[in-house]
């Protein structure tokens, strides 16, 4: 314990005990600035650092200003020492230099490697086809594995070429089925059996990118290499939506979870750049949503962007009329350097300290995350990334690669076509008295596939322009603009609109229900353009959340832009991506009526609230927390009895 804690220790009581929160909100936000290079609690920070940068390490005037400049403003437990990108090898006198370098101020290295041959020419990867090529990868991986303990691959180890070599091994075979099978060889003769021959105590670790749904094109096998690699680690970076991957934020929390879930406990950390952010807030909503997930580890890519200076731009409009999770100025207090002296932040080093220290106070408050299991086959294609979607609407979602038989629901998206066996799977789900909801584009991929022997559902290719829109028997509600959906067809009586779209006098179903057997069969009409799901009236996303998540103890009332993370020990994250100040509901289940702020320590009390259940039930009674979001914010919540 250092002297400052060990004085708040002593002091603090009594000013609690006369009400000075005021000052100890001050104190503590002061407290937090100055301890800038302190370890965090629940988690650890690493850095990568490409091999442009650890070819310089081994001169100490550059590397000693810059390291002691970014660490008074992030506590980091590990760097990441790339020996290979883009042909530039580091030679090994600079790369011991910077081993000695870390290891005399107590720094975790392990080794790094990107296999790329010119990362600026469109990403170009090496041609595992080329026998010049696999020479010096392995080469590569050999020279890298002599100096390490542990070994990561940088996104790169897929390949895009299509060069006459590879069009003539390829053959007749699609190139998914191709590199699929290129990669899985080259990654264990390669890299694997390669790095363990030089080292056979090394640990190879494999870092995914953030592009998971299209990774078989490319040959990133998730049923093979999870298995054959020590490790895995994950690319939660999601940037701006706006950007040329168009990722939703919730991806940053979701792929953690997903990879996780293919080899538990191998999932070594989540991997954020600050590449393609609009304000320093996103840059920060990155890092929070990857330690929502419960990484045990993150790491900032990279060294050299790590000293791009904090600028006025950075700061968001909104946060000049409200104090957001992420506090621009509190970002910006002093914090104290290798000898004690209090300095102003000045890099986006910074940035990240403050949001590290700010989540520290709370992740170990968390459980374990939980959400709707959505179940995808390997490989799979259709309506991609659409669970993030899922996601910003208020819905915990969860991937997993085996069809989950003991959930109340599950969840398919068009991508569980792929498996063969799957309506047999949906029939024994729901003979067993439990549930599944199907989207309309899987309803289309396997409406002559099975499917009708469940529901004789149909669709044609027909389109509605709608925007009006009403939940079970309830009231009508009305949003700005039209949005088009596919039009589904049904037997009346043989199965049943839950939720509805209407144009004028004529409507078609947003959520659509089927009997079968002891369970329920659901349909979710997804709109052509999937981000209208984010303007689908709360009414009908709150009945959407009630069929999903039975079981779970909070349903969110929000629009859009509104997240809820769910953990196993009764807490919850509500979290804002919204640009302005939001009121929400949280619907709280059976057992529970208030909450405790993790953060703040205010008790919230509930209310109660009659919801109608149709013109033949009786209401039913929950308790509502009334909840204010700032732009961009999250609340850290507690449900109690």
């Amino acid at each position: 314990m250092t002297k400052k804690t060990n004085m708040l220790a002593k002091v603090l009581p009594p000013l609690l005990r006369r009400g000075w929160g005021r000052l100890f909100l001050l104190m503590t936000l002061f407290s937090t600035s100055a301890m800038a290079g302190e370890p965090y609690k629940n988690f650890k920070v690493a850095v990568y650092s490409r091999s442009y940068e650890t070819a310089k390490m081994g001169d100490l005037n550059y590397i000693e200003p810059i390291w002691d400049e970014v660490t008074r403003q992030v506590h980091v437990d590990k760097i990441y020492l790339e020996t290979h990108r883009d042909l530039l090898i580091v030679d090994e006198a600079t790369l011991l230099k910077a081993k000695k370098f870390f290891a005399d101020r107590g720094v975790r290295t392990a080794g790094g490697i990107t296999l790329t041959v010119n990362e600026s020419n469109n990403f170009e990867t090496f041609c595992y086809t080329n026998p010049e090529h696999r020479k010096k990868v392995k080469e590569i991986v050999e020279f890298t594995a002599k100096h390490f303990d542990e070994l990561i691959l940088d996104d790169f180890f897929f390949t895009s070429c299509k060069c006459d070599l590879c069009i003539k091994a390829k053959a007749t075979k699609s190139w998914t089925d191709y590199r699929l099978g290129l990669m899985t060889q080259a990654a264990r003769e390669l890299v694997i059996d390669a790095a363990k021959k030089v080292n056979p105590k090394i640990k190879v670790v494999i870092k995914y990118p953030n592009w998971y749904d299209h990774f078989q094109g490319c040959g990133f096998n998730l049923e093979n290499e999870p298995k054959m690699f020590d490790g895995l680690y994950t690319g939660t970076e999601t940037r701006d939506p706006s950007g040329n991957q168009h990722l939703q934020p919730y991806l940053g929390y979701l792929i953690f979870r997903y990879f996780e879930n293919l080899k538990p406990g191998k999932n070594g950390g989540g991997w954020v750049d600050p590449g393609g952010l609009t304000y320093m807030d996103r840059y920060a909503e990155q890092l929070w949503l990857t330690m929502f997930a419960k990484a045990p580890e993150i790491t900032l890519f990279d060294f050299r962007q790590l000293q791009r200076p904090l600028l006025k731009t950075d700061r968001a409009a909104w946060q000049s009329t409200d104090i957001c999770s992420f506090n621009y100025d509190e970002m910006m207090k002093p914090v104290a350097d290798k000898n004690g002296k209090m300095v102003q932040p000045t890099t986006i080093a910074r940035a990240a300290g403050y949001t590290f220290e700010t989540i520290d106070r709370f992740l170990g408050e968390l459980g374990n995350p939980v959400g709707v299991k959505s179940y995808k086959p390997f490989h799979s294609t259709g309506e991609e990334f659409l669970q993030n979607y899922m996601g910003m609407i208020g819905v915990p979602m969860d991937i997993v690669s085996e069809f989950p038989e003991n959930e109340p629901i599950v969840f398919l998206s068009e991508q569980a076509k792929s498996d063969p066996e799957i309506v047999a799977k949906i029939k024994k789900q729901l003979q067993s008295g439990r549930d599944v909801m199907v989207t309309s584009g899987f309803l289309n991929a396997m409406q002559d596939k099975g499917l009708g022997d469940i529901a004789e559902l149909r669709m044609n290719g027909q389109k509605a322009s709608v925007k009006e829109f009403a939940a079970s028997w309830g009231p009508h509600s009305v949003i700005e603009q039209k949005i088009i959906i596919p039009q589904i067809r049904y037997n009346t009586n043989d199965s049943w609109e839950v939720v509805s779209a209407f144009d004028k006098t004529n409507g078609w179903p947003i959520i659509h229900r089927a009997d079968y057997s002891k369970g329920k069969l659901y349909v979710l009409t997804i709109p052509d353009n999937v981000i209208d799901l984010y303007h689908f009236p709360v009414d009908v996303l709150s009945r959407l959340k009630e069929i999903l998540t039975p079981e779970m103890p909070a349903l969110l009332e929000a629009s859009g832009y509104t997240s809820l993370f769910v953990y196993d020990n009764n807490t919850v994250i509500v979290e804002s991506f919204a640009d302005e100040t939001r009121q929400v509901k949280l619907r709280l289940a059976d057992g529970f009526s208030k909450a405790k702020n993790l953060v703040s320590g205010e008790e919230i009390s509930g209310e109660k609230k009659e919801y109608f259940q149709g013109r033949r039930q009786p209401p039913v009674t929950k308790t509502i927390l009334n909840l204010e979001l700032k732009p961009h914010s999250y609340l850290v919540l507690q449900l109690e009895k």
